[in-house]
């Protein structure tokens, strides 16, 4: 398996960031080693945070009109040498995540973790929220990360550790309209073959809790939206 690091232009704090990729790599993990990620994609802005972080990008992509232009002349000097260089117009009919989730899956990755793609601009949250479908289409294990939430899609069914869960809340949203037989176990407040649709239906899956050591959603049709949130 093959895990990318996608850090996107939208709102970063890098501190957290920081203690994320260390925590996300273990113990002993090094900057330079980029934190045990097979390749880094940086999207605009995310060159700045990089900067911070100290890693090493394998590819950077967008259009690069958020980035400080003193920090995008450093990182143009390596173009097409160390660096996958994909410059874009800002009139594009992808967003500049879009284009990033390509170039990894184009290098290779069958895991992505997704940094800086929430906190600012809804519509862009919204849009990289949708672009998780293009990862699971393309059986693509991603997700959104940030202080306070993890986001993924599932469809079929998961298994989920309390010990490993991202925070305390695991909701559950539909991303189709309608998703078929959800079944919980192990939660706070369980579910037997319930359909959910968008809608009035939608916030019956929203702050569930894990009471026992693992817990198991399963669904017969549909994709859900999944977010693990801390307090």
């Amino acid at each position: 398996m093959k895990t990318g690091l996608i850090i996107t232009g939208g709102r970063l704090d890098t501190a957290f960031a920081g203690a994320f990729l260390r925590g996300y790599a273990g113990a002993g993990a090094k900057t330079g080693a980029n934190y045990g990620f097979d390749c880094v994609i940086l999207v605009d802005k995310g060159l700045e945070y990089a900067r911070t972080l100290g890693l090493v990008p394998a590819a950077i992509v967008g259009d690069f009109d958020t980035v400080d232009p003193a920090v995008l002349a450093r990182y143009r000097a390596y173009a097409g040498k160390e660096v996958l260089w994909d410059e874009h117009k800002p009139e594009k009919d992808e967003t500049d995540t879009e284009l990033a989730i390509d170039t990894a899956m184009r290098l290779g990755c069958t895991k992505l973790v997704i940094l800086g793609a929430t906190g600012g601009r809804l519509d862009h949250e919204l849009s990289n929220i949708h672009l998780l479908k293009l990862c699971l289409d393309a059986g693509v294990d991603a997700a959104l990360y940030d202080a306070q939430n993890r986001i993924s899609l599932l469809t079929g069914g998961r298994i989920f550790r309390r010990d490993a869960v991202y925070g305390k809340y695991v909701s559950f949203l539909p991303l189709t309209e309608q998703v078929r037989a959800i079944t919980l176990t192990g939660f706070r407040y369980p579910l037997t073959d319930k359909n959910l649709s968008i809608g009035r239906e939608a916030g019956l899956c929203v702050s569930n809790e894990i009471v026992e050591e693992t817990a198991e959603i399963r669904l017969g049709e549909g994709i859900l939206i999944c977010v693990e949130s801390k307090d």
